[in-house]
């Protein structure tokens, strides 16, 4: 059991405010794990709507759900959307005899049904696999090879790892999105994903894409709206404004895993990824997604022009512009790339988050950061600044 302190200390903290907190991340990263965590210290009513039994209890839902008190978890709430309108109701009553944990796999419907009948009453909190800070930096390795979710981290061995993700992959294309509604064939996404991770850490290129796989720009962009859609893909849109240069303005595209990374690149061990071409890529995906669970990911960019003058990852917290670099190198450097970036971007600071195990200033600027130096990297700024940079 790897405990998760700080994601129930932020669904408490929703919950003094929002009488509805919403909890999404893709499937088996360990919300339902954590629901119980929560519903078990408040003796919390359960309904699990992948259990027959508990989609018949909620086949009334007003007359079931209105004379609960205390705390209610709805897991997989995405299943059934006619609840939200309900929710809508029950949680405008005062005084509030309950609140309500739900817990979404999709973002699509799910997001549609709480703009439109949950508006200023929900808290959306995102939650995907484990991070550093839950598997320990002793664990880096490991977790930037089978990636975040539970049972692929905590497998006995990287065979039964690796089997797992394939599993997950099979049975999310075959069952889990079928149930979201989607109608694609499993073998066109599975194409389309396994295409996508070979752009990983790349501009995106619809029309290139639909090139190589036979098939229009419009469909594969549906096929990447959907896997974003369930949290497995992520879209870096990017950064611009008026500096007299041609920027790009295409955003990059990332698998959110980077365990399923792997695996749909074929890779059967961690030896064959440090001889792979996207090793760099696949560090820069994985540290990414660490630094944007402690920023944030609302105001996150990357910035890119076409004379190659480019930033990784940039984002605004507090006002300030931060610059964050991921090099798969033992002593990055400040290119000529960077202060460009520097100059024209005006970034407060830029971090160069590498695989060592070692911190030091490069200028006044810059610093070469560990990725498990980072979070206390954010911390000095804050301090510097007198005023948060990570996000509540």
């Amino acid at each position: 059991m790897v405990e998760r302190p700080e994601l129930l200390s932020r669904i408490e903290n929703r919950f003094r405010s929002n009488p509805v907190v919403l909890l999404q991340g893709p499937r088996q990263c360990g919300k339902t794990t954590l629901a119980h965590q929560f519903a078990a210290d408040r003796q919390a009513e359960y309904f699990d709507l992948e259990s027959p039994a508990d989609v018949r209890r909620l086949a009334q839902p007003m007359t079931t759900l209105a004379p609960l008190t205390g705390w209610v978890v709805i897991d997989e709430a995405q299943l059934q959307p006619g609840l939200f309108p309900i929710l809508r109701v029950l949680a405008d009553r005062h005084p509030l005899p309950a609140r309500f944990l739900l817990l979404g796999s999709a973002s699509s419907d799910l997001v549609r049904g709480v703009s439109e009948s949950l508006a200023g009453r929900v808290a959306l909190i995102p939650m995907a696999g484990f991070d550093l800070s839950e598997a320990g930096s002793a664990a880096l390795r490991t977790l930037w090879w089978r990636g975040g979710f539970p049972r692929s981290f905590l497998a006995r061995t990287d065979a039964e790892s690796r089997q797992w993700r394939e599993d997950f992959i099979q049975t999310f294309l075959e069952r889990d999105l079928r149930r979201f509604g989607v109608q694609v064939a499993p073998m066109a996404l599975r194409r389309f994903w396994t295409m996508a991770a070979h752009y990983h850490g790349q501009i995106w290129n619809a029309s290139e894409i639909g090139r190589s796989l036979g098939e229009a720009h419009t469909t594969v962009k549906r096929h990447l709206d959907i896997l974003c859609g369930a949290f497995v893909m992520r879209q870096l849109p990017p950064w611009f404004e008026n500096l007299g240069k041609r920027q790009i303005r295409s955003p990059k595209v990332y698998l959110r895993d980077s365990g399923l990374l792997h695996a749909l690149l074929g890779l059967p061990s961690f030896a064959a990824l440090e001889a792979h071409p996207k090793l760099g890529a696949s560090w820069e995906g994985f540290a990414l997604e660490e630094v944007l669970r402690l920023t944030g990911d609302r105001e996150a960019y990357f910035w890119n022009t076409q004379g190659a003058a480019e930033l990784d990852l940039l984002v605004f917290i507090s006002g300030q512009r931060i610059g964050f670099e991921f090099k798969y190198a033992d002593a990055p450097m400040v290119t000529k790339s960077l202060q460009v970036a520097q100059e024209d971007l005006k970034l407060s600071h830029v971090f160069i988050v590498h695989p060592g195990s070692k911190s030091y200033p490069l200028n006044e600027w810059a610093e070469a950061v560990s990725l498990p130096d980072v979070r206390t990297r954010l911390g000095t700024l804050e301090t510097r600044n007198e005023g948060p940079l990570r996000p509540a």
